[in-house]
């Protein structure tokens, strides 16, 4: 199905990561380890900072205190969007442009953020296309595809920027359930092929199958860390505990 687009990913830290809003305090010492190439899913209940985290880590919010390490290095002082050109999100709603082609949601980043002529852009934005299976949707509006079809669309446009790290915020979680498999197959793959992924989800089978590294958060501070299997069959913690009998 791919079509082989090449990654150089780097790795992932955050040191000591806090953030309130107000009074509220929703990162509370987040500390963070995602090696290059390797996918952390992040678990836990509804308003345990997951998401907020992830848009920490970009800077779509600020950190109050704390570091944000891409490849060793602090990225605190950089450009917030040269960063952010480093850093393919994906969200929960596909937030494309329902009066532009599919290629041309996919296209318009690259054009307008690093200059891509036209031919280069059309190039890069279908072998993306092919990438998630929608090549030949290229020339559609994205009106016509389903959700599932749509979320793919938004992945393959956060891919032509060409990042080194990617991030999925609850990806599936406004899809209907036949169409979360395949856009659960899709990431999968993504991180067969060498991309660094950190994935907010509550699809518990991807984080067991597809995860090389599994971070439980709640009330705003990472509980237990580890991999896969010994998240879901050696859990540390009662927290974990109890959250995995309400999931699983």
């Amino acid at each position: 199905m791919s079509a082989t687009v090449k990654f150089e990913p780097v790795s992932l830290a955050a040191n000591d990561v806090h953030l309130s809003f107000g009074t509220n305090s929703v990162l509370r010492g987040v500390d963070l380890d995602v090696p290059a190439g390797t996918t952390t899913a992040v678990i836990g209940p509804s308003g345990s900072g997951k998401s907020t985290l992830l848009r920490a880590l970009n800077r779509l919010h600020e950190p109050d205190r704390g570091d944000i390490l891409l490849d060793g290095r602090s990225v605190l002082k950089d450009n917030p969007d040269e960063l952010r050109q480093r850093i393919g999100m994906v969200f929960q709603q596909f937030n494309l442009f329902p009066h532009r082609t599919v290629l041309d949601n996919v296209t318009l980043a690259p054009r307008r953020l690093k200059r891509l002529d036209a031919d280069a852009a059309r190039e890069l934005g279908l072998t993306h296309l092919e990438r998630v299976g929608l090549r030949h949707k290229a020339d559609v509006r994205p009106a016509t595809l389903s959700g599932g079809q749509q979320q793919r669309v938004a992945i393959a446009r956060a891919l032509a920027m060409t990042p080194q790290v990617m991030f999925f915020d609850e990806a599936t979680s406004a899809l209907d359930p036949e169409l979360v498999k395949g856009v659960l197959a899709l990431i999968a793959e993504l991180g067969q092929d060498g991309m660094t992924m950190v994935v907010v989800t509550h699809e518990m089978g991807f984080a067991r199958s597809a995860a090389d590294a599994v971070v439980f958060m709640d009330h705003g501070k990472v509980v237990e860390t580890g991999t896969p299997d010994r998240i879901f069959s050696a859990a540390e913690t009662d927290r974990l505990r109890q959250f995995l009998s309400q999931v699983l």
